[in-house]
This record gives C-alpha cells, structure tokens and sequence, in this order.
C-alpha cells in the first residue's frame, strides 16, 4: 500500500516514471558502447566475409551459397592477385553452414599418412569451436555431425562425432596440403571427396521444415565502425544460443544501449545526447584497441575455443584484426617479422633448432604493401622443410638467405629471393611441438650478411 500511495505521489507531483528515473547516464553509457563495440569487432569483421562467401553471387568470393564446399585446387603464382597473403602450403576448402533447420554431416575421406589436411569449424564470434582432420581425428575416413545450438540429440547412426556448436551459423576452413604444382591433380582428387550433407539426407529421412529466408544486411565498413555497429551485432546474435555466465549480466548492459538479438537499431530515432555517448565510446574502443594492436606483435594465442579465449574480447577483436581466422596454436604456429630485400639476411637455425613441426613447416615471401607473391627467377615463393634439393650442414643446421639478388651458386638451394624493398616473411608450423606452443621455441632472429 505504501509503496502505491509513493508511486502515485510521484507522478502527481510530475516527476519523471521510474523506468526513466534507471535510464543510464552519458558517461555509463558511453562505457557500456566501449565494451560493446570491442565485443562485436570479431563478429562483425567475419560477417564482412562470409557474407559475401555464401550470400553475395556477384561476389568473386561467392562460395556457392550455404551447405556447398568451393575448393581452391591451384598452386598459387604472384599473378594471382584476389587473396592476399595467399597460401601454397595448403590451398583451402571453403563452406559455410546454416543449421537452424537441421544439422550438417561432414564427410571426409581417408588419405595417406604424408598428406596433412584440417577442417577448422569456425562460429560466429570467431571462436574455433571444433576440428576435423589428421590433428585432430586421424587419417581414417569419417562422418562428423555439426550441429546447432537448438539441436538437442547425443548419438546418431553411421555418425562418428558430434560436434555442437553455439551459433546456427558456422564456417568451415580447409587446408588441404600441396606439394607443388605436380600435386595439384592429386589434390583435386581428395578435395572432391569432402561432402557436406543435410542430416535427413544423410539418414535417408523426411526434411524437416525449412528455416525462414533471411535478409542480410550489406556490409558497410563506414556503418560497422561507427554506432551503427549495433545494427549488426544485432542481426548477428539472433543466430546465437541464449547467453549464459558473464555474458548474461553483459547483455543485461548492453541491452540498455539497445543491444539484443534481434532488435532494430535505427539512430536516427536515439535521443542525440545518447548517440553522442555511444560515438564517444566507439572512440574509446577504438584507441584502446589501437594501442593494444602495437603491442601484439604475434598471432598466437590469438585463436582458439571459448575456454581458451577466457572471455577476453580484446583478444578475440586482435585476431580479426591480424589475421581473421587463424588456427588455434595446437593446429599452427605462425611467426615471421618484416625485413629490407636491399640489405640481405640469412636465417640461421642451430642443431635441433629447426621449426619444430610433426608436418611440416614453410617460411613464404610476401611483398609489401600488397602482401602477394613475389615473383621472381626462381619461380621460388616459400621454402621449407619440402623444398627440393634443400642443403642441410653436416650438424644438421639449416641457413636459409633472403635478399634480392644470389647469394652466390654454392647458395642458391636455400636462397628465398626478396624484393628490392620491404617485405613480410612469414612462417607456419604445422603440427607444432609443446615447445613451439609454449613459447620456448621461436624463429631465429634474421642475421646480416657481411
């Protein structure tokens, strides 16, 4: 009764309704648009991506749609000029899945023990929630079930793992491995054996019915750096498994800014003091995520699951910013450092020093700023632990030379030609050893050569 008796004296007395009496302050809000907006980078940068893959056909990214793999099956040449930082180590395998009607089988076939290849499951918040390859579950054939967060069975017939993810929208990246050019056919052959299925097709089974079409909002780059990120971030939480834990009472805030899955965003409708905190916040995020970039002078432990990612959404938006979908480090080790092609440099590894991989491993040239294949002479674009007529000292030390011209003929077999200028070397272990991944190993340091 009391309480009653105030709320009516309250509003007889003209004051403001107690919904309006909680609205957060400027400088509340403009906290709650800089922890939202670190939180939505990698999410809103992946949808930049797969948004053209699998819904934009007059995208040269254009995969096919969802549930359908585009396999690259070529080794890569500087003419090709489409991918940056392209990758002849292991060509990829493309698709994107939509589960929310039904899950997706995987199919993979069984290869020989000297050809690695991974699938990286991959969701909507970047996290690498599952793998599928000779890592992972061996060099045998097998059937993975990937599926949704709605999706409630254990155990299926003919299905050797299941796999769940917590967003209805996921990503599959393959890495098939190449030897050369002389191994493309060889390629092609197991990359048409990766099949992608719907779960009652696979079963032999009625379909169920289909999930409702989708509008998918185009990327604009100026719209998801500015408040209009909350645009996005909306349409992409509604293909989210209910939040939990931390992000529960993070959500509760986010809220309060008009985050929610789902929800329309319109600014023109937000009171403009709001808006101005919003837009500040957005700031804030930024230049913190600017001075965080600087110090992050590696990608490992940049990529991995929910439990290793700890909730930390800095992390998580440095790895969309520094390399959209690396693998987690169990997978791959990535190093490499900027160097001069005018001044050359040898990269010396001492007896039981090399790149410590139960693959293989590679170092690839790329020029800058373009970041594409250099090409030269030598028609040499990385070298590693496959190059032909690699030389080896009698210890079993390894000296690789860098630079724009020979090294001189004894050299040429370890010699990765450079530009004239600035160039990025970078470096992949694959398989790497608890050394590599706990930081006891790294790259050796580039030497000048006198």
């Amino acid at each position: 009764m009391f309480q009653q008796l105030f709320i009516a004296s309250a509003l007889t007395l003209g004051f403001t309704s107690l919904a309006v009496a909680q609205s957060p302050t400027s400088e509340e809000v403009r906290s709650i648009a800089q922890e939202a907006y670190i939180y939505s980078y990698a999410p809103i940068a992946s949808y930049q991506t797969w948004s053209k893959q699998a819904t934009d056909p007059k995208s040269s990214e254009y995969v096919g749609g969802f549930n359908t793999f585009r396999n690259y099956s070529q080794a890569f040449t500087p003419d090709n000029k489409d991918i940056v930082t392209p990758n002849n180590d292991t060509p990829y395998s493309w698709a994107w899945l939509d589960l929310r009607a039904e899950p997706i089988v995987l199919s993979v076939p069984a290869v020989p023990e000297d050809r690695y290849y991974v699938m990286q499951l991959i969701d909507l918040f970047t996290y690498n929630f599952g793998y599928v390859g000779v890592r992972a579950t061996g060099y045998n054939a097998g059937n993975y079930l990937i599926a949704g967060p709605r999706w409630k069975e254990t155990k299926v017939e003919g299905i050797t793992k299941v796999i769940r993810s917590e967003t209805d929208i996921v990503g599959i990246l393959g890495r098939t491995s190449l030897t050369g050019p002389e191994d493309v056919e060889n390629l092609k052959k197991i990359q048409a054996q990766y099949k992608l299925t719907s779960l009652s097709k696979f079963l032999n089974a009625p379909s169920p019915k289909p999930a409702p079409e989708i509008s998918f909002p185009t990327y604009d780059a100026a719209k998801a750096t500015n408040h209009d990120f909350i645009e996005y971030i909306n349409f992409l939480l509604q293909f989210t498994q209910p939040t939990v834990g931390d992000e529960k009472d993070m959500m509760e805030r986010f809220a309060k800014i008009g985050i929610g899955p789902g929800k329309s965003f319109d600014s023109t409708k937000v009171d403009p003091e709001t808006l101005k905190a919003i837009d500040a916040g957005v700031e804030d995020a930024k230049a913190s995520m600017k001075e965080t970039a600087a110090k992050t002078l590696s990608s490992n432990g940049l990529f991995g699951n929910r439990e290793f990612m700890r909730g930390n959404y800095m992390t998580r938006a440095m790895g969309a910013q520094k390399g959209l979908y690396g693998n987690s480090i169990e997978e791959a080790w990535y190093g490499g450092f900027v160097g001069d092609g005018a001044k050359p440099t040898k990269l010396y590894f001492a007896p039981g020093q090399l790149p410590p991989a139960k693959f293989f491993w590679s170092l690839t040239l790329y020029t800058l700023p373009d970041r594409l294949l250099y090409a030269n002479a030598l028609k040499r674009y990385s070298i590693g632990d496959r190059t032909p007529g690699l030389v080896y000292g009698k210890d079993k030390s390894l000296t690789i030379y860098l630079g724009h011209s020979s090294p001189g003929a004894d050299k040429d077999s370890n010699w990765l030609p450079t530009p004239e200028g600035k160039y990025s070397l970078v470096a992949r272990v694959y398989g790497p050893s608890p050394e590599a991944i706990s930081g006891n190993w790294t790259l050796p340091q580039p030497q000048p050569i006198n």
